[in-house]
């Protein structure tokens, strides 16, 4: 108990308390003002509380407390490479500040840990505690960041250092690469849920109550009861879920997009110390946890709040996200095949309308933006389900696999799709009218779907295209036929 609150407070020391769980999401959804350390926290106390079912149910599984302290330790700080706004930063920030550098927060995580431990001289404290060094250090950076090998180490066999195979479903707990129900989705579904207001369908109490570890074509993977299938595809709805309504919600991506925007203008302009008197800019950050630490939300107030010449650009930026003076959204389609991000802002400028009037307006390739937002159910186009195994109460040492045609008619036929959006940074009304109609003719173009509004937006431009005929090709949306009926007396 004692080394998990130390690891707490130098979670804070970290400084994950000032970094937004849900990044801009904040900015549209006010409740959703909770930070990464309360899940880190809430990550670490789920994690202790399943490996310590495990252990109770089956005691021959031989989990010992070096085990539960690594795990929860690993849940602790499976987090803390996060930047300012979360994912904006890994998703946005740094493809665009650092282009080609191949970098995940992950990766800041593991060298956090490091960073941590040898700046507060833990290692003491965990031989003091029970672990056993390097290997137990070992073992919780694996569950975070994966097997710790290089490149040229052959990938056959065992992959892991930290624990030998006979203890493989330890990693399934913090972070599950198997199928991906694991104890941080569980913490983030009921906090976000909670915080956004939206109704959480998943109940992990059950799954804690059923897990069981089986054996599965030679390995031990946790598994669950077999009536819990339908509570596992709810899991995955809910997160599908949480995407659509406010992960990437409209709004929220255009504040993160103007929010990346004012950060790369301010990048070169704002220095953070780092080792041995080192300056990095927010985008070098990366490469030094002495300066990453610094990087929080508070950068946003740093620069809204500068009075610096060479940041009034970034500044301006942010003060209309502050105004809500936001890009706004033209509108949302999708295509029929996964594509791959193109010059789209440059297509949907040249895609001028031929029965549209425009009022004389001209858009450029640098006034609109192009989002390609990819949601999925965690495993792109498989079923994750496919990939976890069920026991039965007749026998709950065998595994089973259940098919998605075992539980049920109405659950879905695809496991992901793409959402493409676009915005206009313009926002008066004769540019957004066209931008609209530039949308809405860029979509034919492409034999994308028809856009939701495109009715109201461009009505005299989609009867044009057959296929995007509200009565053509579904029986539910035509005229109801009025049934003949013979009276007879």
């Amino acid at each position: 108990v004692g080394l998990r609150e130390l690891t707490e407070e130098l979670l804070q020391k970290m400084g994950i308390r000032n970094i937004k769980q849900l990044g801009g999401a904040y900015l549209v959804f006010p409740g959703a003002s909770h930070n990464r350390f309360e899940h880190s926290i809430g990550v670490g106390h789920l994690a202790g509380r399943l490996v310590r079912s495990l252990n109770e149910r089956q005691p021959e599984l031989q989990i010992n407390t070096r085990d539960i302290l690594c795990v929860q330790i690993a849940g602790l700080c499976h987090d803390l490479g996060h930047g300012p706004f979360s994912h904006m930063f890994d998703g946005m920030f740094i493809p665009k500040g650092r282009p080609g550098f191949k970098w995940k927060h992950e990766t800041a995580s593991l060298a956090m840990f490091d960073y941590l431990v040898e700046d507060n001289d833990l290692m003491p404290v965990m031989e003091e505690y029970g672990l056993v060094l390097p290997e137990d250090l070992v073992f919780i950076k694996e569950q975070i960041g994966g097997p710790q090998v290089s490149i040229d180490s052959p990938s056959r066999g065992w992959p892991y250092e930290g624990r030998p195979e006979e203890k493989s479903f330890l990693y399934e707990i913090v972070a599950n690469k198997r199928n991906g129900i694991d104890v941080d989705k569980w913490d983030y579904f009921a906090r976000d849920c909670y915080h956004l207001g939206i109704k959480n369908n998943f109940d992990y109490h059950r799954f804690l109550k059923f897990a069981r570890v089986c054996d599965v074509e030679g390995e031990k993977h946790i598994c669950t009861r077999d009536k819990e299938v339908g509570n596992l595809y709810d899991m995955f709805h809910t997160r599908n879920c949480l995407h659509r309504r406010a992960y990437q919600h409209k709004v929220a991506n255009i504040v993160e997009t103007m929010i990346t925007e004012a950060f790369l203008l301010a990048d070169k302009h704002l220095q953070f110390e780092g080792s041995d008197g080192k300056m990095f800019t927010m985008s070098t950050a990366i490469e030094d946890m002495v300066a990453y630490t610094k990087l929080t939300d508070h950068v946003f107030e740093r620069i809204l709040y500068s009075s610096l010449p060479e940041l009034h650009e970034a500044r301006e930026i942010l003060r209309n996200i502050v105004c809500r003076r936001l890009y706004k959204c033209v509108g949302q389609t999708q295509a029929e095949r996964p594509i791959m991000r193109l010059n789209w802002a440059g297509e949907v400028a040249k895609a001028t309308p031929q029965n549209g009037r425009l009022n004389d307006v001209v858009l450029r390739p640098k006034d609109l933006i192009v989002h390609i937002i990819s949601m999925d159910y965690g495993m792109k186009e498989k079923n994750p389900i496919n990939s976890v195994r069920f026991y039965c109460k007749s026998d709950p040492y065998k595994a089973i696999q259940i098919r998605k045609n075992q539980v049920s008619k109405l659950l879905p036929e695809h496991f992901a799709e793409q959402l493409i959006q676009v915005y206009c940074k313009k926002t008066d009304e004769k540019s957004l009218g066209a931008a609209r109609k530039h949308f809405v003719q860029w979509c034919m173009d492409k034999n994308f779907s028809k856009p939701q509004d495109g009715d109201v937006s461009a009505p005299e431009l989609t009867p044009l295209k057959k296929s995007w005929s509200n009565d053509s090709g579904a029986e539910d949306q035509r005229p109801l036929k009025r049934a003949k009926t013979q009276l007879t007396f």
